[in-house]
């Protein structure tokens, strides 16, 4: 037993080792936007695309934000109205008048759900199509969530990302509400394991074929999405930002001399996520909606999966306290290294979130739970309850 132990607690720290050194130092949290390059001389044209099911409680605040951008360029905002009964389209209507931009807001009614699509990216599909016939056609779509609020200088900073270093999509993770204690409990830990399974740098490196993005915050080129088919070649896609940046990613590697040279993906505390999650409940029901979808359905792969968690987060600290318990150094020195570290990686995260640095120490119970909605996730696959949108259910086949 104590062999054991002692063999499956280093595993653990060699693990730790190699997540905190080898894989694109994920943990530090760095990689931001470019608030500093100079302004352009001149400002291409943009479209943003909000699809909006029963949205009018935040529009007042996330579509202010979009209208009142400080952006030099020609911008417009197609708000698609996805059926919704709570006269989502008529309140944005209301409040771009309210701001004298009616003539920079077009909102359209969603279509019926077509077959082969999911809700969220049928209504983009709408938008979409119906920016191609714009006047002034748009260089760039914007596709952003009607849920997010924009810092002023959001718009200019992403187009100055974007055209100095030659992007083809260019993409934030915008800073989620951490207000409750269960959102700050969990919330920053979303954003840890994201990072920790798509690390943003190697993302963000042409070379690599690593591949990510935040559907909250989406800049990409129009021609470069009509050049990989459109958002059809995602329409299925319950995670739809992640499979639309790597059909960008695959594009741009199959011809390496065109001069866009990859797509990014970078962090905000700015632009910020009006949706509140209050409760366990709501935040299990957001990661086991497609939790299961990020392991392809594969029951292998959720084995391995939950071995995985056990050994990266719950080893350490069952040995630390069983080395205490028997009075063993070598295990008590394994496992407190092995949580120190885990500890420490989760600083950065927590410091971008204002959480204290003592919610570090918890993150082998988060990891558990994340562990426990990774199986529930796909129990509700199994069940034929699998990912949604707004209250649309998919099931994949």
């Amino acid at each position: 037993m104590v062999n054991f132990l002692i063999i499956i607690t280093s595993l653990s720290l060699i693990t730790w080792i190699y997540l905190l050194l080898f894989r694109g130092w994920f943990w530090l949290s760095n990689q931001r936007i470019n608030s500093n390059l100079k302004p352009l001389n001149q400002y291409p044209s943009v479209c943003a695309v909000i699809p909006a099911r029963n949205e009018a409680d935040v529009l007042p605040i996330s579509l202010k934000s979009l209208l009142n951008q400080d952006y030099l360029g020609n911008f417009s905002i197609i708000l698609v109205d996805d059926q919704s009964d709570d006269n989502t389209g008529k309140v944005a209507q209301n409040i771009a008048e309210k701001y004298q931009k009616a003539d920079q807001l077009q909102v359209i009614s969603g279509q019926g759900l077509a077959s082969g699509w999911s809700g969220k990216l049928w209504a983009m599909k709408q938008g979409i199509e119906q920016a191609k016939k714009l006047d002034n056609k748009p260089d760039y779509l914007l596709l952003t969530d009607a849920d997010i609020e924009h810092h002023n200088s959001n718009l200019k900073e992403l187009i100055n990302q974007a055209e100095k270093e030659n992007l083809a999509m260019t993409s934030l993770m915008v800073k989620l509400r951490c207000d409750s204690f269960w959102e700050r409990f969990l919330i920053p830990a979303f954003v840890y394991f994201f990072e920790k399974l798509y690390p943003f740098s190697w993302v963000n490196n042409p070379q690599k074929k690593m591949a990510a993005a935040a559907g909250g915050c989406i800049l990409i080129r129009r021609d470069i999405l009509e050049e990989i088919g459109g958002i059809e070649v995602v329409k299925q896609a319950l995670i739809d930002d992640c499979s639309l940046a790597a059909a960008v990613k695959a594009k741009l590697q199959e011809n390496p001399t065109k001069p866009t040279q990859g797509i990014w993906l970078g962090l905000s505390d700015k632009t910020l996520s009006l949706r509140p999650y209050d409760n366990l409940e709501s935040i299990w029901n957001m990661v086991a909606r497609t939790a299961y979808t990020q392991l392809n359905y594969s029951p292998l792969l959720l084995i391995g999966t939950i071995l995985g968690l056990t050994l990266v987060y719950l080893v350490a600290p069952i040995s630390l306290i069983i080395g205490l318990i028997i009075q063993n150094k070598i295990i008590v020195i394994l496992g407190g290294i092995t949580w120190l570290l885990m500890t420490i990686s989760y600083f950065p995260t927590l410091k971008l979130y204002r959480c204290s640095p003592l919610w570090g120490l918890s993150l082998p119970l988060i990891g558990l739970l994340y562990g426990l909605m990774t199986i529930d996730s796909a129990w509700r696959h199994w069940r034929g309850k699998g990912g949604g949108w707004k209250g649309r259910f998919y099931v994949n086949s």
